[in-house]
């Protein structure tokens, strides 16, 4: 076997293990496979490895039972309904640069308060807490929010991010984050 094309294998494995959904395109990106035919017939022969469902228009990889092995992952992913919730938090995670410290639903506890982040990274030793809003309810997004607000009266040291579907959905948390230092993504801007 070859040495380089065993090694892509494993790190597009490994991409699978850490983000456990991705796109076609998300790997393409992720990994340089050049264009969509280049891509999709490497994705075609690590069939061993990897699982696929279709989300539209899309193949959603996933890793199987052999995937899992060779990597060593202990989650065991299924196809799912909320699979764009994963898919949104891995192109914020892809558009921001794939930070090394990002780790996936992450449970923030401080005093009394406790929330679960999508997603967590450091930078520049500021934290950023991940919010994805993909069908979520807008009360659901606002009782989080407050609860940052919250947060940042004991500790301000973070940055919160969000990723939403709609640009009414990014002007209305814009809104409610006002005070907080963030941003918040519109998916087609990311994608």
């Amino acid at each position: 076997m070859n040495i380089e094309k065993e090694n892509r294998i494993d790190q597009i494995l490994l991409s699978l293990k850490r983000c456990d959904y991705l796109t076609r395109d998300q790997l393409q990106r992720m990994h340089d496979l050049g264009q969509t035919r280049n891509a999709q017939r490497v994705l075609s022969d690590m069939s061993e490895y990897l699982t696929y469902f279709n989300e539209g228009r899309k193949k959603v990889y996933y890793l199987n039972a052999a995937g899992r092995d060779r990597v060593h992952a202990e989650k065991v992913r299924k196809k799912t309904a909320m699979v764009n919730h994963f898919l949104m938090r891995n192109d914020l995670f892809i558009h921001l640069g794939r930070p090394s410290t990002w780790k996936n639903e992450v449970k923030i506890s401080i005093n009394n308060l406790s929330i679960i982040a999508d997603a967590t990274f450091t930078s520049n030793k500021l934290h950023h807490f991940i919010e994805v809003d993909y069908k979520q309810s807008m009360s659901n997004n606002t009782a989080k929010i407050r609860r940052y607000k919250q947060l940042a009266a004991i500790n301000p040291n973070f940055a919160l991010i969000w990723v939403t579907a709609t640009p009414y959905r990014k002007k209305r948390i814009e809104t409610l984050c006002e005070g907080l230092k963030g941003k918040v993504f519109l998916w087609d801007d990311i994608k």
